[in-house]
């Protein structure tokens, strides 16, 4: 067995182990990177987060030239669909990052082990490749092997079929009909994709409300808005099986008749990716979840053994893990390092997006803080009606007592990019008055940011 030493080793080449181990290189470590999977970048790149938002803007483009570029004097003979295409330019951006990643590991001289990695005993992990296994030794090894899609009791799940997010990324046609068993982030982003091709889509949702943890006027503005567009609700509905039956996928629900589709997508959350590392062995504690009890330095309950990302508590977002990857690592070299939790964004790449950071105006009720509140209407933005799209607002909350921004909630286009200056005003402690006083170059999208701000103290001047 081939053995190797290092300052660091760190299992899973997702966006929170390779930032890491780039970081951890740039101080100075000696690091090894142990993935399993033949691409580096983990879920997000290879599966998920790329790919979808790949998706979500071809598809977009396809809707728009279809059905909106006539009202702007373009008038086109007959729009196609080649999918076979659309999936080639998903995969070529897939690619090129990925081997970016592998760029940017030699350039830091990251040392890149392929297998499984099994941490033998503190200090000790033990690679198993295809051909051999390998002994790294180490001083601090970080854990950053993500999460992956949760099953769901009774679903009995068929790769061509009924499938998670992995295989909605890669259906070879348009499923005539598609149910979606979820309305969180995944199923609202995939049911959109396939349902501007062409596809009817039915989201069966548990709850009686979609996106459970964005604001609740959000989510429920979304819902009419996701209506409009031809998605399919069933709220409060409880799947609790799901089959192949006579070459058709066969869902049941409580107090309804069974819906009966092409194709099923399961979406119903993830779970941590934990299995094989041997932390049972090592005494590592894990929540009722499965996920990895770390303190505030990451230390796991094993001496020399850290953890960031999906397997541990917070939000599965890949920035989230690669703020924790980095801060992780500083403290490692330098003994300080800061993840400010509150000024975490989350974005949802539907048509319009939704975006969101800081508390819901939920949370601050249930916590008993007092909040003023401002809202903004995208419909009396000038640059929304230039860009055709005028439809969701913003939405801010601020502390009563010392007008500190507290959460801000965006529902509408470009929600993703504007929730960034949002996410810098929390993370410096700004007032809705400080954003208020701002000024913002107009004609644009984030005029509406300010005119929330302004709505606060109830100053907006557009409306």
């Amino acid at each position: 067995m081939a053995s190797h030493e290092h300052d660091l080793v760190v299992i899973g080449a997702g966006p929170g182990g390779y930032v890491a181990a780039i970081r951890a290189a740039q101080l100075g470590l000696n690091v090894g990177c142990v993935e399993k999977e033949t691409a580096l970048g983990g879920t997000c790149l290879r599966i998920g987060c790329i790919p979808s938002k790949a998706l979500l803007e071809s598809t977009e483009l396809f809707h728009r030239a279809k059905e909106k570029l006539a009202e702007h004097g373009i008038l086109l003979p007959q729009v196609e669909l080649d999918l076979a295409a659309m999936m080639r330019r998903k995969e070529r951006i897939v690619s090129g990052l990925t081997k970016g990643i592998e760029f940017l590991f030699k350039r830091n001289r990251i040392a890149r082990y392929a297998g499984l990695g099994h941490i033998d005993s503190p200090g000790r992990v033990v690679v198993s490749g295809e051909k051999a296994e390998t002994e790294l030794k180490a001083r601090h090894v970080l854990i950053a092997s993500g999460s992956k899609a949760a099953g769901l009791q009774g679903i009995e799940m068929q790769r061509e079929r009924i499938g998670t997010s992995t295989e909605a990324l890669a259906y070879s046609e348009v499923p005539g009909h598609l149910v979606v068993i979820g309305a969180g982030s995944i199923g609202l982003e995939l049911g959109s994709v396939w349902r501007r091709l062409g596809a009817k889509v039915t989201v069966l949702e548990y709850l009686e409300r979609i996106l459970p943890e964005m604001d609740g006027d959000l989510a429920a503005e979304a819902l009419k808005i996701f209506r409009k567009q031809g998605l399919e609700f069933r709220l409060n509905s409880r799947v609790r099986a799901g089959r192949i039956e006579n070459g058709c996928c066969v869902i049941e629900c409580d107090a309804s008749e069974p819906l009966r589709s092409d194709r099923v997508l399961v979406a119903v959350g993830r779970i941590p990716n934990t299995e094989g590392l041997g932390i049972d062995g090592l005494g590592i504690e894990v929540d009722q979840k499965g996920r990895i009890q770390v303190n505030d330095r990451f230390e796991t309950t094993a001496s020399g053994i850290y953890a960031i990302g999906d397997v541990i508590r917070g939000p599965m977002l890949a920035h989230k893990a690669q703020e924790e990857g980095i801060a992780c690592v500083e403290q490692l070299a330098t003994g300080y390092g800061h993840v400010n939790y509150d000024a975490i964004p989350n974005v949802v790449y539907t048509e319009p997006e939704i975006a969101s950071v800081g508390k819901t105006e939920e949370q601050l009720k249930e916590s008993k803080i007092d909040f003023r509140k401002g809202v903004f209407p995208f419909r009396a933005n000038g640059r929304a009606h230039t860009l055709g799209q005028t439809e969701g607002m913003v939405k801010i909350l601020a502390d009563t007592a010392t007008d500190r921004i507290l959460g801000v909630h965006i529902l509408g286009p470009r929600a993703g990019e504007l929730i960034a200056e949002a996410a810098t005003a929390i993370a410096f402690g700004a007032s809705s008055e400080d954003l208020a006083r701002s000024c913002h170059a107009h004609p644009t999208l984030p005029e509406v940011l300010k005119e929330a701000a302004l709505a606060v103290a109830g100053r907006a001047i557009h409306i």
